[in-house]
């Protein structure tokens, strides 16, 4: 794969024999950053689950302290007292069975995250096909499917991430934007691993955070020591 000039020079700043601590990883990515936008600062982490098996299975969500430096757009299926509430509380779109075909046959998907209450569970199954594969669906783990709607608004809009494995068992998260300073982007670093290393399922045997790896939208990944983390 070629890589562009900014690239190959970025790449200049790792040390690829060495492994780093999160404070010099994060001032690395930064300094590495070179594009025309504020790039997302991401974290992906491989673990050793095998995620074909239920109890090896990780999901879940946290609350990063200085947010994601996104605006996240919220859609909440609710009726009646609970639709007022998430309306109350900031969401950006709510409703409820109207919004089936919307998203179905429109192909409507302008948000980020949705939030259903239990009893709207029957009518956002319906949409699995078209939310399942783009990590939509709502799911009590994460707390998005749940009576208090308020608190999960409040929760998404300061920042309340979602992580869980993917096909190749490696979990990929957002910790915030270039534009943070070192100290924000490792507060929600220690923030993010302290909370998948707690979610370890217990089935897992052997080394459960294979490599943990911090890059920036365009940039070059850095290496962690995974040591400091267990």
């Amino acid at each position: 794969m070629k890589r562009g000039k900014k690239y190959a020079e970025a790449a200049k700043l790792i040390d690829r024999s060495n492994l780093y601590d999160a404070g010099e990883a994060i001032a690395i990515v930064k300094k590495a950053a070179s594009a025309k936008f504020d790039e997302t600062v991401e974290v992906h982490i491989r673990t050793g689950c095998d995620g074909r098996h239920a109890d090896q299975q990780i999901r879940g969500a946290v609350v990063l302290p200085h947010g994601t430096g996104k605006t996240v757009r919220v859609l909440v299926f609710a009726k009646n007292a609970k639709a007022d509430e998430a309306t109350a509380a900031g969401a950006d779109f709510v409703g409820a069975e109207e919004l089936v075909p919307r998203i179905q046959n429109e192909g409507w998907l302008d948000f980020d995250v949705v939030v259903a209450t239990p009893d709207m569970m029957g009518v956002v199954g319906r949409l699995g096909r078209v939310l399942g594969p783009k990590g939509l669906m709502p799911n009590p783990k994460a707390g998005t499917v749940t009576m208090d709607v308020a608190k999960a608004i409040a929760d998404i809009k300061a920042g309340k991430i979602e992580y869980r494995l993917d096909k190749t068992n490696i979990i990929h998260v957002p910790i915030g934007k270039v534009s943070f300073t070192e100290e924000q982007l490792a507060d929600n670093f220690q923030t993010l691993i302290s909370a998948i290393v707690k979610a370890k399922p217990s089935a897992v045997k052997g080394q459960f955070l294979k490599s943990v790896t911090v890059a920036s939208t365009m940039g070059p990944g850095v290496k962690l020591n995974t040591a400091k983390f267990v």
